[in-house]
């Protein structure tokens, strides 16, 4: 049973690795999408499920015929996961190719056919996975009979061990070796586990055969089906809720990946707890009813909507850990309990009662993400998900069919059930905080418009994304002057307030767009008064895609590519547009003289000098200057040499309606001349960014240095950059 424990810790560590590595890799070839990123995820899921359904079901059908003691089957099963870590890298990267010869594919067809391809990757290595539970809780039932009916709860607790360190260490070895170093840790660590399991049983000589012992199980199979739809609501929602939570505390936490680590570590950890109360618990006294927990789940689900209000000024950790970790508790306590109950440690009815809690946590996820965030607002979609629970805790009997609640019990459900109800009504989300915001939402995000004249923000899950700068319009112009030619075509990625793309169409050329959220670009006109006339223009063209995604399945060339990445710099998934990778899809789509702008708003040493040798190694010829009202840097980068040109020579360029856009929010006296004149004399010499970080390597998809800093900081690699003009 020991070793049983510590198999399974393991296992649960790696597998939240490969979850969140598998992620990233899938998003760097089939782009970030909402509809990607759900893609991965269920796939992710549903393996899981499969695998525990079916391997239940075999166990079952043949489990009398296994001659060989069964861990055998668990130590095969960790070989091949291992094998998984390895090959998923490249079998995402062969669809990838393979779906990009087939340009005939519209947005539709390409999800449907990039969603078909990843499930065909991803489902198969995961159902081994989920297989680990019935083949573990066979080999319990054969050689533990006094535990065999907590079977699921003692490998799910150890589980759940594994997956908290899951969920933070791996971000440490992923900044120290990167997406694929630290898939490699995790395959040997799977590899060991075969080796183990291997070398454990050649120490089991004399016990008795699984056959003989398998007659010897009787178990109770008058438990009612009720206790799945409780297992498939449990699974809808924890895992819908922990959608809802990202939106609902990001304006707090931040959009970095160590913030999401966070929301999960806290999750995993109380959930753990729940758990190990639960085993405790169910060794005394494993016949009592609990229909309090019920109520119990319901109302501290709606928590986060007291710990999330604006109002209160806490530490976002403690926002965290005081919204999350009580409903987490509960539900480590249920979600065991009602497998144990159901399945009384038989392998088969374990791996059902598994597979239907992964299916409601497949559908919870994407009920949240593209039903109700969409339309409710983040207190309200978690009293959507809450309401079955209250309602269960209340009125039992209409569920379960047996006697009612005392009334002393019925009448406290009715007062915490109350409360739950009156925090959320009383309670108020962070947009309502904003007195004056214009507010969108849609499946990706909770867009807030806010301020006045030129104090006017976006916000993007309340994180401030842009405001109003003549920054954004230097994006559009320091690269379209530069050029000894006429420009004809330009594109933007991240379309944010629209300033940059704004300065495009002034010079009369055609002008894309590319933007992932798809309200931000409804609130155009909220920003600039010409911005609905603008978005009618025949020049205009906006696209609601993942920038990469849309340069690789498009032939179009352009003269100008711009971006400018939403802040911080360490937010998570920004690497995308920061890498080589990226640099090699989007140099095909320039003209031969083309220039990309790249805008990079602040950073340490590491970050400067890892995204200026990931350009020196993308292009033959780059220039860099420092924005003189900040320590930005526009990057300038082509394929052929950039005419040093002077400042009059650049506004001679320009039409006059691209004057008047540069000079629309300087002083009277400032001139166009002057202001180029202002960033011509802050040019930095390229070689002097990568000197300060000699140790820190090009920015890859495979190390993205921006995004994972823990290891560095304090270090003098995590120092701040020094400016230096020389």
């Amino acid at each position: 049973m020991i070793w049983l424990f510590i198999f399974f810790a393991i296992s649960g560590f790696c597998s939240i690795l490969y979850e969140l590595v598998w992620l990233r890799l899938a998003m760097a070839q089939f782009g970030v999408t909402s509809a990607s990123v759900s893609l991965v995820l269920s796939m992710f899921m549903a393996g899981l499920g499969l695998g525990s359904w079916a391997t239940g079901v075999l166990l079952r059908k043949y489990g009398s015929r296994i001659y060989f003691p069964v861990l055998r089957l668990y130590a095969l099963s960790e070989l091949l996961i291992g094998v998984s870590a390895i090959s998923v890298p490249y079998q995402l990267r062969w669809g990838r190719e393979f779906l990009h010869r087939v340009p005939s594919f519209s947005s539709a067809g390409y999800y449907v056919a990039s969603g078909s391809w990843i499930g065909l990757t991803l489902a198969p290595w995961c159902s081994l996975m989920g297989a680990t539970i019935p083949v573990a809780m066979m080999a319990i039932r054969n050689d533990f009979q006094r535990e065999s009916h907590r079977a699921f709860s003692y490998l799910y607790l150890a589980n759940l061990l594994g997956a908290v360190a899951g969920s933070f260490l791996p971000l440490l070895l992923i900044e120290k070796y990167g997406f694929n170093g630290t898939l490699r840790i995790g395959a040997t660590l799977n590899v060991l586990l075969a080796f183990s399991a291997m070398t454990f049983l050649l120490a089991r000589r004399g016990l008795p055969s699984p056959a003989a012992l398998s007659s010897t199980f009787k178990p109770d199979w008058t438990r009612g089906k009720e206790w799945l739809v409780l297992l498939f609501a449990t699974g809808l929602t924890s895992m819908g809720m922990e959608v809802v939570w990202i939106r609902q505390f990001t304006p707090y936490v931040g959009t970095v990946v160590y913030s999401f680590a966070l929301i999960l570590a806290i999750y995993l950890v109380a959930t753990f707890f729940g758990s190990r109360l639960y085993r405790t618990w169910s060794h005394k006294s494993r016949q009592q009813q609990l229909e309090f927990l019920w109520v119990m789940l319901g109302g501290l689900a709606l928590l986060p909507v007291v710990t999330a209000e604006p109002k209160f000024h806490v530490e976002p950790a403690l926002r965290l850990w005081l919204g999350i970790a009580p409903f987490s508790a509960v539900l480590g306590f249920v979600t065991p309990m009602l497998i144990d109950r159901w399945s009384g440690g038989d392998p088969d009815r374990a791996g059902t009662a598994y597979a239907v809690n992964v299916a409601g946590c497949i559908v919870g996820p994407l009920s949240s993400g593209f039903v109700l965030l969409p339309l409710l607002s983040e207190r309200w979609a978690l009293f959507v998900l809450a309401v079955p629970w209250l309602a269960l805790g209340c009125f039992p009997e209409i569920f379960f069919s047996r006697e009612r609640l005392p009334n002393w019990r019925r009448r406290t459900a009715y007062a915490f059930a109350a409360l739950a109800a009156f925090a959320v009504i009383v309670s108020k989300d962070f947009e309502d905080s904003i007195s004056g915001a214009e507010v969108l939402r849609d499946h990706t995000a909770t867009v807030i418009a806010t301020g006045n004249g030129l104090h006017k923000q976006l916000l993007v899950n309340g994180v401030g994304i842009s405001y109003l700068s003549p920054v954004t319009k230097m994006m559009a112009h320091l690269p379209l002057a530069s050029l000894d030619h006429a420009p004809q075509s330009a594109l933007v990625i991240c379309f944010g307030m629209g300033t940059t793309y704004r300065s495009l169409l002034s010079w009369g050329i055609l002008t894309t767009a590319v933007e992932l959220v798809p309200s931000v670009p409804r609130l155009f006109g909220y920003y600039h008064a010409d911005g609905p006339t603008l978005l009618q223009s025949p020049l205009s063209y906006v696209v609601i895609d993942d920038g990469r995604r849309y340069l690789e399945r498009r032939n179009e060339i352009y003269d100008v590519i711009t971006l400018d990445p939403p802040p911080p710099v360490a937010a998570a998934g920004s690497s995308l547009l920061y890498s080589k990778e990226f640099y090699s899809v989007a140099k095909p789509r320039l003209r031969p003289d083309g220039l990309m702008q790249q805008w990079l708003p602040y950073g340490d040493a590491a970050v400067y000098a890892s995204v200026a040798r990931a350009l020196q190694e993308s292009f033959s010829h780059v220039r860099v200057y420092q924005n003189p009202s900040n320590k930005g840097l526009h990057f300038l980068a082509s394929e052929t040499p950039i005419p040093a040109l002077t400042a009059e020579q650049m506004v001679r360029h320009m039409p006059q309606s691209a004057v008047r856009d540069l000079l629309e929010w300087d002083n009277p006296s400032s001139t166009a001349e002057g202001d180029f004149v202002a960033i011509l004399n802050h040019e930095l010499s390229l070689s002097r960014l990568i000197e300060q970080d000699l140790q820190a390597p090009a920015l890859q998809d495979d190390h993205p240095i921006n995004e994972y800093y823990v290891l560095r900081r304090g270090t003098d690699v995590g120092r701040e950059f020094r400016f230096d003009s020389r």
